[in-house]
């Protein structure tokens, strides 16, 4: 008996630790992971994840005004809402890869990861998108096979230095995400927001005074790929 617990122990151990490295924001077991931009350039990389939807998207793009971003979107919500996609393209943003219908992919099959990132890929040219195409894990989680995937690839994890709709819980306020953001924000963060759905009401109106604030800080708006130099 005393085996056995010691067993059960060290195993219910081991799943503690792969779950906090399952959505470690600076780990991965394979290939490359990457949170922040480096060097010393006053930018930032606003980045959106999800959607697109029809109701809000262009509410985010109203607000981001010249700002360039990166929209971490999902092919399922591509497919559904074509125009919506479109109007992000036609803005001149980036648009990164945020899987195909935005699984957990911690326990998946190579094959399906792989169809996930490239099917994803293929939605995104079929807009007639022809730049860069950077990858986020759906909900930031990551553990053997989907870093050995994207390592084969050439394509690290983006993940992000800054969540403020995170931090600041549910019930958070449009002028407490403005000032986290607009207080907080340092050179080479990529931050995470979240504002396609009705229940992300404070991001999007946060949106405009988040971009005045880091403007006149003296920060610029890149996209992911260039804040990261590729």
């Amino acid at each position: 008996m005393r085996w056995i617990a010691l067993f059960l122990g060290l195993a219910a151990l081991l799943a503690a630790v792969l779950w906090q490295v399952s959505r470690a924001r600076e780990y991965q077991f394979f290939g490359e992971i990457v949170t922040r931009g480096e060097g010393s350039a006053q930018v930032v990389a606003l980045t959106f994840d999800d959607g697109p939807t029809a109701a809000h998207t262009g509410a985010l793009l109203e607000g981001l005004g010249e700002a360039r971003a990166t929209f971490f979107l999902v092919a399922q919500d591509i497919v559904a809402n074509p125009e919506a996609a479109e109007a992000i393209v036609a803005a001149g943003h980036e648009i990164g890869n945020h899987s195909w219908d935005h699984p957990r992919m911690v326990l998946m099959s190579p094959a399906a990861v792989r169809a996930q990132v490239e099917d994803m890929d293929a939605a995104i040219r079929a807009l007639g998108y022809h730049g860069a195409i950077p990858f986020r894990p759906p909900f930031g989680k990551k553990l053997f096979v989907l870093p050995w995937v994207l390592s084969q690839m050439g394509r690290p994890s983006v993940m992000w230095s800054m969540e403020p709709d995170t931090v600041l819980g549910a019930e958070l306020s449009a002028e407490d995400l403005t000032a986290y953001v607009v207080e907080g924000a340092e050179a080479g963060d990529i931050i995470l927001l979240h504002g396609m759905f009705s229940g992300n009401a404070a991001t999007r109106e946060a949106l405009p005074g988040i971009v005045a604030g880091l403007a006149a800080r003296g920060f610029g708006f890149v996209t992911v790929s260039e804040i990261l130099g590729e």
